[in-house]
C-alpha cells in the first residue's frame, strides 16, 4: 500500500505540469494537491512517517490557500470554476454529473467512513521487561566504566552545578527533545511514529524509579544492548555513545532529573 504514494506524487505532478502549460488552472489545482499528499505521504521511505494529523493539518491550510491563489485573478478564477460550473450545470453534462453526485462522491465518503470505524488488527501485547537490569559494566568509547551503583560524577562538582545543567539542557534540545518532549513529556515531534512512544520523563514512574547509571547506560547504548529479557523490544533509542562525550552524556542525564524535578534512585 505504501508504494501507491510515490505513484500519486508523480501522477499529480504531471497533471500539475500539463495542465499549467494547457491554462487549465483547475486542474493544476487537483495536480499539485496530489502531489502534496503523495510527498507527505512518502517520508516514510527515508525518514520517520508524519503523524496524520500533521498531515491533515498541512493539507487543509493548502486546499484554501491555493484556492486564494488561484482566485486572485478574477479571468483565472472563472477559468478555475468553469469545469465545475460544466459538470454541474450543463445538461450536455447530465451522466458525468450523475457519475461524479450520486456514485463517486458517495462511494468516496463510505471508504473514508469505512476506513475510520474498521477495528484495527493487531497481534496481542507480549509481557516484557520495559526497564531491564544493565550490565555490570559497559565500555564508552573504549573506556570501561562499571554502570551498577554509579553516581553521577558531576554531582560532586557542586560549584559548577548550574553549568552542568545549563550544558545538560543545550544537549538535550540538539538531540532528545525531538522524541521525548520539548516539556520532556514524551510527546515530541516524531512521537507518534513509534510504538513504543518515547519514554516521558515527568512524573514519578519513570525515571524517579531509575538510577542514574541505567539513564547513563540507556543514553550511550541505545537498544544496542537490550538483554534478551526485555525481548520482544520495538525500542528506538539510538546509540549516542559517538555523538556525545561521557561528559555530555552525564550532563544531559543531570538535567533530565533537574528539569523534571526527580531524584535519582540509589542501588
Amino acid at each position: 500500500m505504501l508504494t501507491i504514494y510515490p505513484v500519486i506524487a508523480g501522477a499529480g505532478i504531471i497533471i500539475s505540469i500539463i495542465s499549467a502549460k494547457k491554462k487549465a488552472p483547475f486542474y493544476n489545482y487537483i495536480g499539485i494537491l496530489m502531489a502534496m499528499y503523495g510527498g507527505l505521504k512518502s517520508v516514510e521511505f527515508f525518514a520517520p512517517p508524519l503523524p496524520g494529523q500533521v498531515i491533515l493539518m498541512y493539507m487543509a491550510m493548502s486546499v484554501f490557500t491555493f484556492i486564494i491563489y488561484f482566485s486572485i485573478r478574477e479571468e483565472q478564477f472563472q477559468a478555475f470554476l468553469r469545469p465545475m460550473r460544466t459538470v454541474l450545470a450543463d445538461d450536455s453534462k447530465r451522466i458525468p454529473r450523475i457519475l461524479i453526485m450520486y456514485i463517486l462522491l458517495p462511494v468516496l465518503a463510505g471508504f473514508i467512513t469505512y476506513g475510520k470505524v474498521m477495528p484495527k488488527l493487531a497481534p496481542p501485547a507480549t509481557a516484557r521487561i520495559v526497564h531491564p537490569e544493565p550490565p555490570a559494566s559497559i565500555t564508552y568509547r573504549g573506556k570501561s566504566i562499571n554502570i551498577l551503583g554509579i553516581e553521577n560524577p558531576l554531582r560532586k562538582d557542586e560549584a559548577a552545578m548550574a553549568v552542568h545543567i545549563e550544558a545538560g539542557k543545550k544537549v538535550y534540545y540538539q538531540n532528545c527533545f525531538y522524541c521525548h518532549g520539548d516539556d520532556l513529556d514524551g510527546n515530541g515531534h516524531f512521537a507518534d511514529a513509534f510504538n513504543p512512544r518515547p519514554l516521558p520523563f515527568r512524573g514519578t514512574d519513570t525515571i524517579a524509579q531509575l538510577p542514574e547509571g541505567f539513564v547513563f547506560y540507556r543514553i550511550a547504548k541505545g537498544w544496542t544492548t537490550l538483554p534478551a529479557g526485555s525481548t520482544p523490544w520495538d525500542s528506538s533509542m539510538p546509540s549516542f555513545e559517538h555523538l556525545l562525550t561521557e561528559e555530555e552524556a552525564w550532563q544531559v542525564t543531570l538535567f533530565i532529573y533537574e528539569a523534571t524535578g526527580n531524584k535519582p534512585r540509589k542501588m
